[in-house]
């Protein structure tokens, strides 16, 4: 075996990508670096920020809103989707009606600040992460480069169908539950959410799902530095099928299994797939380590 050099962002980079040589940086060097990235991700940030508040109007009657009404698309589309299958009205979810309050005089304009700043991460989310590569990049080696060229790609393809799947599919479930549950038979509780709580609902929905379907990427980074393995994966594939269906059956708004299976089935390819990416990085390092004997 021919022993490999630790390679650390704070050491001499000996070639870039392109072969050339690369002076050796000072950890001060370093940290002008990373606050440079982390300017200009700021100042993008800020831009798709103003952006976004200058339409804020629009955005909160079409997007942010839109989860709350009847006439939402994820409505009709699961009802006629159940109705195709001959299953009746078990897809249809009950109206919703969540009227929403204020309790502050800077409500409405805290709630736009908030839009604006989860709105404006969320859109360009790809050009911060791009920012994150650059800095990590010279400490890479050339078949890490070659690997992780498509990387921007993939993680912000991720991150947007999470966002898309928390948009159109969690949150008519979550706020149809919520805004249809009651406790109690006497009719003593009224669901009167405040703005804030309803924006950070919302919010939350999309940012978690879109940080949770980045499952696949972190399972091959961590698969790459051999901390899991597609063994691991299936061994404890089980505890994980449990775990998926147990928020499903929480999240959605009945018990029947179909509405469960709609909400578990993205989780579960999404774990599946993992283990297939999984198993080829294991087969990739099982090949490496034969041509070195």
């Amino acid at each position: 075996m021919i022993p490999t050099q630790k390679k650390s962002i704070f050491l001499k980079f000996s070639t870039t990508e392109n072969g050339t040589e690369q002076k050796e940086m000072t950890f001060m060097d370093h940290l002008e670096a990373l606050r440079w990235h982390i300017v200009r991700s700021l100042i993008a940030w800020i831009v798709g920020a103003i952006i976004i508040f200058i339409n804020s109007d629009w955005i909160f009657d079409n997007v942010i809103l839109a989860p709350s009404n009847n006439n939402f698309i994820s409505y009709s589309a699961f009802c006629n989707f159940g109705k195709f299958l001959h299953l009746g009205k078990s897809l249809c979810m009950p109206p919703v009606e969540i009227p929403l309050q204020g309790n502050t005089m800077s409500g409405p304009f805290l709630a736009a600040i908030n839009i604006s700043l989860i709105g404006g991460f969320i859109a360009v989310f790809p050009y911060i992460f791009y920012e994150f590569w650059k800095f990590i990049k010279p400490a890479l080696s050339l078949k890490e480069l070659k690997y992780g060229r498509k990387s921007i790609f993939w993680v912000s393809f991720c991150f947007f169908i999470g966002c898309a799947f928390g948009y159109y599919l969690l949150a008519p479930f979550t706020f149809n539950f919520l805004a249809n549950f009651t406790i109690g038979k006497i009719g003593a509780y009224k669901y009167m959410p405040t703005l804030d709580d309803y924006i950070d609902t919302l919010t939350n929905l999309l940012l978690g799902c879109g940080i949770a379907f980045e499952l696949p990427i972190l399972a091959v980074v961590l698969a790459k530095i051999g901390l899991i393995s597609a063994t691991f994966l299936k061994n404890y594939r089980k505890y994980a099928y449990v775990i998926i269906l147990i928020l499903a059956a929480v999240i959605t708004p009945s018990p029947d299994w179909i509405s469960q299976t709609i909400v578990a089935l993205p989780l579960l390819i999404l774990f599946e797939i993992s283990i297939v990416l999984v198993k080829k990085i294991d087969k990739k390092k099982i090949e490496e380590e034969k041509q070195w004997e």
